[in-house]
């Protein structure tokens, strides 16, 4: 392949496109693979998955949706349609928070807390399958410590600095 690259180009070297190329391929086709599973065997995308997931780690399964959306890194918007759907499902209710009405908590209902159970086992296995087992225990490791400070760096530039 021709490369449009010298030493004072902005273009990524070899090692950088091939690791620039891996990842992109996990960033795109993996969220894609966990929707088609999710789908698949629980009905729900992996978005909604992660918002049962986010809400059943919280204390009491309560969390502001403004707060539940940041760590779903959503819109408020988006989440908002998934929590009417959720509410329609009687997975999560919705009320004004008491300490500061200005905001809305989210708390995960029995119903929602048992689809998430019951689609737990499916989804942690695509996710053994296609994300650690093909890795050794010091591959986790490293991985796990790049990606961390990947995660950091972009937060820093997302959140404004």
């Amino acid at each position: 392949m021709m490369r449009l690259m010298d030493t004072q180009s902005p273009w990524l070297d070899d090692d950088q496109q091939d690791l620039w190329q891996a990842l992109l391929t996990v960033v795109i086709a993996l969220p894609a693979a966990l929707d088609r599973q999710l789908q698949r065997d629980a009905g729900i995308s992996n978005f909604e998955y992660g918002v049962l997931a986010q809400l059943s780690m919280a204390d009491e399964a309560t969390m502001r949706l403004s707060d539940l959306a940041r760590v779903c890194d959503s819109t408020q918007p988006r989440l908002s349609k998934v929590m009417d759907r959720f509410e329609a499902r009687d997975w999560v209710a919705r009320r004004p928070d008491p300490g500061d009405g200005r905001y809305t908590l989210a708390t995960l209902a029995d119903a929602g807390r048992h689809k998430l159970v019951e689609s737990a086992p499916e989804h942690v296995a695509q996710v053994k399958r296609l994300v650690f087992d093909p890795l050794s225990a010091a591959q986790r490791r490293h991985l796990g410590a790049a990606l961390t400070r990947i995660a950091a760096t972009v937060r820093r530039e997302t959140e404004g600095g």
